[in-house]
């Protein structure tokens, strides 16, 4: 990898000549602005705009406009005086834990190649420290006449550098967030955790530019005098007017597109703490898991009247039966009373 800046890394006493090397590539395809009747190239050139004539490279400078509009020259005599100390440094000015970096400072990315043998060592010593310590670098360095705000951090066995912009630069974001009151309910959040956890996990090196790829396909196409590619329109996403039913489907079409089709998968796609839909979110209409749960409360309330009612008839035949089973043994005592009060009668007369 070619080097854009040679300088060297200032960790306290410690100097690490190192060679800076762009750390990212842009595959973006390109095009040049052409004359549509003949094709001809359209080319910028540079004119002064008071004698109305090319000049060339050497005849340009640098100027600072004004609110005015004026403009206020700044010769490289001026820039060589500002105080640049970071001219050809990397200076270190902290360490910090990682977290601490916004994202949004972050900036171009580039890694710092140790320069010659006698690198080696310290390049490695600051390598390891940063390593050991779970923390990053910060640091000021000038690129490009200007000087800039660095963070260092390790990437496998080399030391990368990612630019940062300075806070001011980064926006606070006032009226990006809405300005109305919105309440989320559980069992939208629910759902929303439901497809995030089927959509789950992916290998970052799984993804590329599908846009790139259909737009070099039609360059093969129209260089070969054939006619390019049809592509299918991409699905216009429509108005959402029933959040919780967006979501649903999402979930759904997650899982069928994992391949996690059929009924269990569709059941699974509602959260375990989902209310009963209202009428009014379904657009008037009863969900079928609804009609579903009120049908399985309406048998579970009728179950028990049906039991105690089979218990309270088992309860009074039990009774009925009883009271036969004793005016039978009344009767039979009865009997056997007057048989053998019969007998003593009998007995007496014949004594």
């Amino acid at each position: 990898m070619r080097s854009i800046w040679n300088g060297a890394i200032s960790f306290g006493l410690v100097s690490i000549p190192i060679k800076l090397v762009n750390a990212t590539e842009s595959h973006a395809i390109s095009f040049r602005q052409i004359h549509t009747e003949d094709g001809g190239r359209i080319r910028y050139r540079k004119v002064c705009e008071l004698e109305d004539r090319e000049v060339t490279s050497g005849e340009i400078g640098k100027a600072y406009e004004d609110a005015d509009g004026s403009m206020i020259p700044i010769t490289e005599d001026d820039l060589s005086h500002l105080p640049i100390p970071t001219a050809r440094t990397i200076e270190i000015v902290a360490f910090v834990p990682e977290e601490r970096i916004d994202p949004l400072q972050m900036d171009a990315a580039y890694y710092l190649a140790a320069s010659g043998a006698p690198a080696a060592k310290p390049y490695t010593l600051l390598r390891e420290a940063l390593k050991r310590s779970n923390r990053v670098a910060i640091a000021k360095y000038a690129l490009r006449g200007r000087e800039r705000l660095g963070m260092l951090r390790v990437v496998g066995d080399a030391i990368a550098m990612h630019g940062l912009l300075w806070p001011d630069e980064v926006r606070a974001p006032e009226g990006v967030a809405p300005d109305t009151d919105v309440t989320v309910r559980d069992q939208e959040l629910d759902l929303a955790d439901a497809l995030m956890d089927t959509l789950g996990e992916i290998d970052l090196d799984d993804l590329h530019d599908e846009y790139r790829e259909a737009l070099e396909e039609v360059i093969a196409a129209k260089a070969a005098g054939e006619a390019p590619p049809e592509n299918p329109e991409p699905a216009r996403s429509g108005k959402v007017l029933d959040l919780m039913a967006a979501l649903e489907n999402s979930v759904r079409a997650a899982r069928e597109s994992r391949g996690e089709e059929g009924e269990e998968a569709e059941v699974r796609t509602l959260p375990k703490k989902a209310a009963p839909r209202t009428p009014k979110e379904t657009g008037g209409k009863k969900s079928t898991s609804t009609a579903a749960r009120k049908a399985a409360a309406k048998k579970t309330a009728a179950s028990p009247k049906k039991s105690t009612a089979d218990r309270a008839g088992k309860k009074t035949a039990a009774k009925t039966t009883a009271k036969k089973t004793t005016a039978k043994n009344t009767a039979a005592k009865s009997t056997a009373e007057k048989g053998t009060a019969k007998k003593t009668a009998s007995r007496r007369r014949s004594a």
